[in-house]
This record gives C-alpha cells, structure tokens and sequence, in this order.
C-alpha cells in the first residue's frame, strides 16, 4: 500500500503520527460526505470483519469533526467491518480537515488499494474538478497519473447510462469502455456494448471491431479506388493524416492528375 501515488497519503496525513487515537461510540461516527466506493456489502467485507473480531482494529480510522458526530475521512470498510464485528468502540484519529483534502485523501487511500472501479474514479475525478477547480493536470499529480489518464477516465462518464452501469456492477471493464468510446455516437456505443454483452467479447476484440467501424468510410473510399485499379493508403490521424495513391507508369499517374488535381 505504502506505493508513490502523487502526493502520497503519508504527505496528506503528515504529523498524524503525533496525534493520540481516541476511541469514540460506533453510534457518533457516520460516513465520509466523499465515500467513493459505491457498493460496499457485508460479504466483501467478511475477511476484514472475522480479523477484527480476532485482534481488533489494528490501524485506526482517520475522522473529522461534523457536529456532534465524527464523519469517516480515511477508513470506511474498516469503519463497516467494525460495525459488522459488533465493536461498541473504534479508535479513531480526530483532525481537521476541509471538504478538498477529505476528497484528495479518500481518493489517494482507494487507488492505492486499488479499491475503486472506472465509474467511481471518474466521479471522483469531476468532483475534483468541477467542485474544487482543479484542472486535469493538477488532478493527475496528485493522485499519481497522467494527464491523459485523468482526461480518458472523465469520458467513462459521457458514455450511456446502461453502459456506465455495466462498468460500475463490474460487467465490463475499463478496456471495453475505451473501445466503446472510440466510435462516432450514442447509437453505435450501445449496439456493440449490446453484442459485446451478449457474446461475451474479450476486450481486444471489442476493439477490433470498433476499429473496424471507425474505419468503416476509409474502408469505402479505399474500395472506390481500388475498383479504378488504384491501391490508396489512408491514415487518419487525431490531427490530420495522410493519402497515398500508388500507381505503376506515367499512363497511370496522368489519369491521376486528370482525374482528381485538373479541372476538365
């Protein structure tokens, strides 16, 4: 867990070492205003709940002040684990903590424990973004990714709502949902997320054929040419690209000419 992740969770919780552990009441704890894991169910929490029950609650909770109860910051399955087991108490470490350092921590603890699928990265990531006014940039410094990773995450969430779904319930992955985003609309998503769902395609072949309809009016211009006896090499590129026409003699580069750069 102790991996460089962007600021790191030691440098966000730095001094909290000093601070003494304080058991409060189960009853005056409540969840974080940013828990990121959206589903989180006894059964998955089971292993945690039966080593609490055997030694307790090893490392404690990291909460902050909310009236007069103490809102999770750092630690939510412990924090559902301990309730499961039956703990009256849990030690806990109070601190200070704004709204945008909660966020920043919760996200840095999940993904180093790699806790959170695409669709709850993503939520996390807008809230950054959109609540606090940190750019993708910012955004990826922090938690230890680059730029393009923050921005390609963020996109999960443009796509349909079914296919957003099937990501967070885990039915298909971050691969397929990139391909997925690769073609043109709405309309073309769902019809290959809905094959794709009933085939059970593997994500490489999910992009094989999204590729595939990408390239579905190369494809035909390239037919085009090849009918006039032309072999043509397209590259579309995100900016710009290239056309190359391939002919054999003088006779086939003059119709070339004719055909397509002189106006008869």
């Amino acid at each position: 867990m102790k991996r460089v992740l962007g600021k790191g969770l030691d440098a966000l919780l730095k001094g909290i070492e000093e601070e003494n552990v304080k058991k409060l009441p189960v009853e005056k704890i409540v969840p974080g205003k940013y828990e990121l894991r959206t589903k989180i169910t006894p059964s998955s929490l089971q292993e945690l709940i039966d080593s609490i029950k055997e030694k307790g609650i090893v490392e404690p909770i990291i909460v902050r002040p909310s009236g007069e109860n103490f809102e999770v910051v750092c630690g939510h399955r412990r924090f559902y684990a301990a309730k499961e087991a039956g703990l009256k108490e849990i030690p806990c470490i109070v601190k200070e903590i704004d709204d945008k350092e909660a966020l920043e921590i919760a996200i840095v603890e999940n993904l180093q424990r790699e806790d959170l699928n695409p669709v709850e990265k993503a939520i996390a990531f807008k809230t950054l973004n959109e609540k606090f006014g940190l750019t993708h940039e910012e955004i990826a410094k922090k938690v230890g990714k680059t730029r393009s990773a923050i921005t390609n995450t963020l996109r999960i969430l443009t796509l349909p709502h079914e296919i957003i779904s099937a990501i967070s319930d885990g039915k298909i992955t971050e691969g397929h949902a990139k391909a997925l985003l690769s073609l043109k609309d709405d309309k073309e998503r769902m019809k290959l997320f809905r094959k794709m769902i009933r085939e059970k395609m593997s994500v490489r072949k999910t992009e094989r054929i999204a590729k595939k309809e990408t390239n579905a009016e190369i494809i035909n211009i390239e037919e085009k040419f090849k009918e006039m006896g032309f072999y043509v090499e397209i590259k579309k590129k995100k900016k710009g690209g290239y056309i190359k026409i391939f002919f054999k003699d003088d006779e086939d580069f003059n119709f070339i000419i004719k055909k397509f750069l002189i106006n008869e």
